[in-house]
């Protein structure tokens, strides 16, 4: 019977570093692993990723498995789902642990299939029983409305973790541990895609999944000249601006900016909902901010339901006081 020990996460690379979403899973994969008195396993892939061992150390790994090979430049699944399982079924974590981004969701499952396990997907929770020492996974569920915890009785047990719910450790430069390269050996006969052309989409100040604070737009803000009010308010608050399906169905901001379970999960510091009626699709994409503020005029609308403060008042009022106290505030 195969021993199963150890917790592993998959790490992302972007921009030549660590994606935050890395560092959150190792230090998540820290926790879980002290519960569990077991090792932390990083596993990195790509074309040019030995680099980043020491990082992912100083964030709290205790081995990296790194496969570095010109056909894994860019994320393709049929050669990224083959190295990972090959991986995994020599290493036989415990626990396997992906974050929810493009890669995770589209992996994650395929593995699964393969490990002959389950995976709970967009985990915003994981923790260890106890008495059973399996991994209890908290995820919403019911369009955000609810959460629930579930167990897995498979091994390795696996989940994909919410972008911004989990927190990373401090950086220690300090930390030591192992490194073991592995060869990628791909068959390029299996590689079914081929990426053709790149095309990086263009964006101005700071991204909506990575900014402190977002002021989004519903349906009522009404136009293009209506965004223009909160992109200035969320300039002076340095983040970044956002909105439900409506305004992007309607043309009046880019998909880009959607937030909601179709569009982007964000989970910023505080959260400004302006005109927005706060459907449960919205708010499993914003629900993980540590405070949401709220301006609508229907008192009864649910947003009221999910947020720290609300002000019932017509935006077009309210706003404009709010931005002006905002800027008393910074020239002071």
């Amino acid at each position: 019977m195969t021993e199963y020990k150890g917790v592993a996460i998959f790490g992302e690379a972007k921009e030549g570093k660590l994606a935050v979403i890395t560092t959150e899973l190792l230090g998540c994969g820290r926790k879980l692993c002290s519960d569990l008195g077991q090792e932390l396993y990083c596993l990195l892939i790509g074309s040019d990723v030995s680099n980043l061992t020491q990082e992912a150390i100083a964030f709290g790994a205790d081995k990296v498995y790194v496969v570095s090979d010109p056909l894994l430049e860019d994320y393709q699944t049929d050669s990224y789902v083959t190295v990972v399982e090959r991986i995994v079924r020599q290493l036989t974590p415990q626990i396997l642990i992906f974050g929810h981004t493009s890669i995770g969701r589209d992996l994650a499952p395929r593995l699964a299939f393969r490990l002959d396990t389950a995976v709970s997907t967009d985990c915003v929770e994981l923790s260890i029983d106890p008495n059973s020492k399996l991994l209890l996974q908290t995820k919403p569920v019911y369009g955000g409305n609810a959460q629930a915890i579930f167990t897995i009785d498979t091994y390795p047990q696996m989940a994909t973790v919410r972008v911004k719910v989990m927190s990373p450790l401090q950086r220690d430069d300090s930390r030591q541990g192992e490194v073991v390269i592995i060869e990628a050996d791909l068959d390029l006969q299996t590689i079914r895609t081929k990426v053709l052309e790149k095309v990086v989409e263009e964006e101005e100040g700071i991204k909506l999944e990575d900014a402190a604070v977002v002021v989004s737009g519903g349906r009522g803000i009404g136009s293009v000249e209506g965004f223009k009010q909160l992109e200035e308010l969320a300039k002076l608050l340095k983040g970044a601006v956002g909105a439900s399906r409506p305004p992007c169905d309607n043309g009046w901001v880019p998909s880009g900016y959607q937030v909601g379970l179709t569009g982007k999960i964000i989970a910023p510091d505080l959260y400004i909902a302006v005109a927005i009626s706060g459907s449960s699709q919205h708010m499993t994409g914003c629900s993980g901010a540590k405070t949401i503020v709220a301006i609508n005029k229907d008192p009864e609308a649910n947003i009221f339901q999910e947020v720290q403060f609300g002000v019932v008042g017509d935006w077009q009022k309210v706003l404009p006081a709010f931005t002006s106290k905002v800027k008393e505030i910074i020239a002071e």
